[in-house]
């Protein structure tokens, strides 16, 4: 059986792709307050800015390509059981080719219905208007975990954790819970490799290893250490 490695991805390995992130910008997000565009309050105040937003997002988002990092995550399939678990709600991951890909604050390319959430719908293209309605007659979302709502997958991600043979924790900030408290769900003697060129402090761990890279360097030197074991 294929040893596991699970992946906690997060904004820097998307921004190295070219995508906008926000916490480097003193909590604006291309020049709109995070809580205007990504809140239950910001969609209930003005839901065609936030529509308009996420269009913006998607736009964007068809226009960049999977990295370095991204494609050395599935070679690393060719040896382990890779699960990964992100923090970004794009679609490089699977735009690369990992066949495990567990979006912890929603997917950029899916819509939902405003009165049952579990009407989910794919979205072609990247436009999502005010009068675009689900099956039951209300206004269509994007399907993203906005500031103040539950994260449901949280739980799955945390069982995947406490089963890792090895962790590796890409490109976040590990500020936002409760994807942050992840890494206390892996096993005592996991080694856990953080690779981020301002890696945050974290509390010490026996088998952690910091790599002061940006993604697309520390990931394939890491992959290819790990393929050589």
């Amino acid at each position: 059986m294929k040893q596991k490695v699970v992946v906690l991805t997060g904004a820097g390995i998307s921004a190295e792709s070219g995508l906008a992130t926000f916490r480097d910008a003193n909590g604006l997000w291309e020049g709109h307050d995070v809580m205007e565009v990504a809140s239950p309050e910001g969609w209930k105040k003005n839901p065609e800015l936030v529509l308009e937003f996420y269009n913006q997002r998607r736009k964007s988002a068809l226009g960049v390509e999977p990295n370095a990092a991204h494609k050395a995550l599935v070679k690393l399939e060719q040896k382990f059981d890779v699960r990964i678990i992100t923090q970004n709600v794009d679609n490089l991951h699977e735009r690369a080719g990992s066949k495990h890909v567990l979006h912890l604050h929603g997917k950029l390319f899916e819509s939902r219905s405003t009165k049952d959430e579990r009407l989910i719908y794919p979205m072609e293209g990247w436009e999502l208007k005010l009068g675009d309605l689900c099956e039951k007659g209300s206004q269509l979302r994007p399907n993203i975990v906005w500031f103040g709502e539950p994260v449901p997958l949280i739980e799955e991600a945390a069982e995947e954790t406490m089963t890792a043979d090895y962790l590796l924790v890409i490109g976040t900030s590990l500020q936002v819970y409760p994807a942050a408290g992840l890494l206390s769900f892996a096993p005592h003697d996991t080694p856990i490799y953080l690779i981020d060129p301002n890696a945050p402090a974290v509390q010490h761990r026996r088998n952690l290893t910091i790599i002061q890279e940006k993604a697309t360097v520390g990931v394939p030197r890491l992959v290819e250490q790990l393929m050589a074991e």
